[in-house]
């Protein structure tokens, strides 16, 4: 073996999968509309550079009929009409804890996310986040 190789996760640590995929289960039945749960999936894998993930939640997002328009512009959000509110401090609060920089304002995304959603729905949001950016470790570690 190539001292270079990707790791094998899926033979070195299956009971590690196994338990991730059900915590990934749990946020997935938390109550987040899947349009926005796809969203925030997709928005921080293109962050990351996870393109195994972005090919994964592009053909969710699709099969449970969100617009090939809107995705095509997910990645520039900010500057297209195509999100509502809500989507829009959902990307936000993504792409704050996708990035995390230092100089991030949590308490306004906060506030623009409770405009929107109840105290429970950001807490599955921020795992939905939490969870979508450790998968994307483990591919990109695969890269």
């Amino acid at each position: 073996m190539s001292t270079t190789a990707p790791i094998k996760y899926e033979r070195e640590i299956p009971e590690i999968l196994a338990q991730l995929g059900q915590v990934e289960a749990a946020v997935a039945g938390l109550g987040l509309a899947k349009p926005i749960y796809h969203l925030i999936k997709l928005r921080a894998s293109q962050i990351n550079g996870c393109a195994f993930c972005v090919k994964m939640h592009l053909r969710e997002a699709r099969a449970d009929g969100e617009s090939n328009d809107r995705l095509d512009r997910l990645v520039v959000w900010r500057h297209v009409a195509d999100f509502s509110a809500a989507e829009r401090a959902a990307l936000a609060w993504t792409e704050a804890l996708t990035t995390l920089d230092e100089r991030t304002d949590y308490g306004a995304l906060r506030e623009a996310l409770r405009e929107h959603y109840s105290e429970p729905l950001i807490g599955a949001m921020s795992a939905a986040v939490a969870m979508i950016n450790l998968w994307n470790r483990l591919q990109v570690s695969k890269h």
